[in-house]
């Protein structure tokens, strides 16, 4: 029986890449039937939803979903572009992607950052004498995708119980008790047991089966003290009892950040909760070439859903363009991280061995591996399409 895929282009260039990336693994034989999800800005302005239940529906019955990009817009933006017969109805935007995670729990975020030979905008270093390295990175960032700060559990001029529960704590009355509760905003870090055990159990299960020596937890310990702090000891307890052969580090994620430009190499598995894990793994795709080639997939090992994504946005600005630029790799490599997840891994690998042969051959490059500003004219520069880009891939296959 054919797979039936729930194909989501959401915004921007959402749609073009996602039409790229099916295009590739089609030409790869991989074949299935494509329902599309309504998801993203339309229907927030139309409809004053931006994940229709129709959408969940769709993902409810076939497990399976490729989304290509979101945009998401500040409260106060979101509410003057509704349509006007909705703004007496109350509602407030929500993020469509962060609702789907929490809907489906697809609390296990993996984004895989590695380095394609070949590519101009690999990361480089001076080594001795003036001669350049150019390390291989292979990270794969595990990042807890429902809770901490993006858990939306959040206040603006808390009142009532709230207000009491905060001033009970010593240190908010201490350094907030003087300040009126209509100029306080507040955000929750929440982390619980079962969650952070799934997302470190899945990183040290990965990297033991796919030879990864190390497991780095990458969080803010030593100042976080309860939720970092939480995490850190569980790992702790975790690779003692199961993963004795997996080395665990620790590190904090300021300091994290100077050393991906210092020995990128070093760091295997990285595992963190939601913001620390989305700050680590863009700057990890930052090293590889940019958010063109970062890819993510966000997983309940339990139900089967699974939604896969390029981690960069819909950047609007280009989807105007008469000819798409922008680099479908990141959209590709989701697409097989989804194939991998289905047992098509073969599959997967062949693609990826098409998208590396294309990248170290050198002749076709989208604008920014040609260090371009993201401008109409690149193309008349040497730069490739989307489409061109999809077109040599599938040469390759």
């Amino acid at each position: 029986m054919k797979r039936t895929i729930v194909a989501m282009p959401g915004d921007g260039i959402g749609r073009v890449v996602l039409e790229e990336a099916m295009r590739v693994i089609e030409a790869a034989g991989f074949d299935a039937n494509y329902v599309e999800g309504d998801i993203g800005w339309e229907f927030w302005c139309k409809e004053g939803d931006p994940l229709p239940q129709r959408t969940i529906d769709l993902i409810e019955k076939h497990k399976i979903g490729l989304f290509g990009a979101i945009t998401s817009k500040p409260k106060d933006e979101a509410f003057d572009e509704l349509s006007p017969e909705l703004k007496d109805k109350g509602l407030v935007y929500a993020s469509p992607i962060v609702r789907l995670r929490q809907h489906f729990g697809l609390d296990i975020c993996m984004r895989p950052c590695r380095s394609y030979k070949g590519n101009p905008l690999n990361f480089i270093r001076r080594g001795q004498n003036g001669t350049i390295d150019e390390p291989q990175i292979d990270a794969v960032i595990f990042r807890q995708n429902t809770e901490g700060l993006y858990g939306g559990v959040e206040w603006s001029h808390p009142e009532g119980i709230v207000l009491e529960a905060l001033k009970s704590h010593p240190r908010f009355e201490k350094n907030f008790g003087h300040v009126p509760p209509e100029e306080i905003s507040v955000s929750t870090r929440i982390f619980t047991k079962n969650a952070t055990e799934r997302i470190l159990r899945s990183a040290f299960n990965y990297a033991k089966e796919n030879g990864y020596k190390s497991v780095t937890v990458c969080e803010k310990p030593n100042v976080i003290r309860e939720t970092s702090g939480m995490m850190y000891k569980m790992a702790q307890d975790i690779q003692r009892a199961d993963f004795p052969d997996i080395q665990l580090w620790n590190t904090n994620i300021d300091a994290q950040m100077m050393w991906l430009t210092k020995n990128p190499e070093d760091y295997g598995i990285i595992v963190a909760g939601n913001m620390f894990g989305d700050i680590v793994s863009d700057g990890f795709a930052g090293l590889i070439g940019g958010l063109g080639f970062a890819s993510s997939a966000q997983m309940n090992p339990e139900s089967g859903v699974a939604v896969f994504e390029p981690t960069h946005g819909s950047a609007p600005k280009y989807a105007d363009y008469d000819v798409s630029i922008v680099n479908p790799i990141a959209m590709i490599e989701s697409a097989c991280a989804m194939l991998e997840f289905i047992h098509e891994k073969d599959t997967a690998q062949k693609i990826r061995r098409a998208v590396a042969e294309v990248i170290a051959e050198g002749k076709v490059r989208t604008y920014e591996m040609m260090k371009f500003s993201g401008k109409p004219d690149v193309i008349e520069k040497g730069a490739v399409s989307t489409q061109q880009m999809a077109d040599a891939i599938i040469s390759k296959l």
